[in-house]
């Protein structure tokens, strides 16, 4: 990917011997799911690091992820149709795998 990330600033995910953190694995999938979305073109890095750096100024003390999910919402939440969601997250819940 050629996303780059600001492993300096205000928005630098944390880590561990150079190794990125995640606690758990929705963390990692919100991680993803931001680059997969830059690289589709839906919006820039900055854009998003943005919204991050923002999200991370209204709460210093929330967990960095908690962060970086709210700044996707952000971002995509002006962007999504409501009732599309909610019917697709009915259809989903009448499957009788639940998935």
């Amino acid at each position: 990917m050629s996303v780059p990330l600001d492993l300096d600033g205000p928005a630098a995910p944390p880590r561990s011997n150079g190794e990125l953190v995640f606690a758990a694995p929705w963390e990692s999938r919100a991680f993803g799911l931001v680059l997969t979305l830059v690289d589709a073109g839906r919006f820039t890095y900055e854009e998003f690091r943005g919204r991050l750096i923002a999200r991370i100024g209204e709460d210093p003390a929330a967990p960095y992820w908690e962060s970086w999910l709210a700044g996707l919402e952000d971002l995509l939440v002006p962007t999504v149709d409501v009732g599309e969601v909610a019917a697709r997250a009915a259809e989903l819940h009448d499957r009788e795998d639940h998935h």
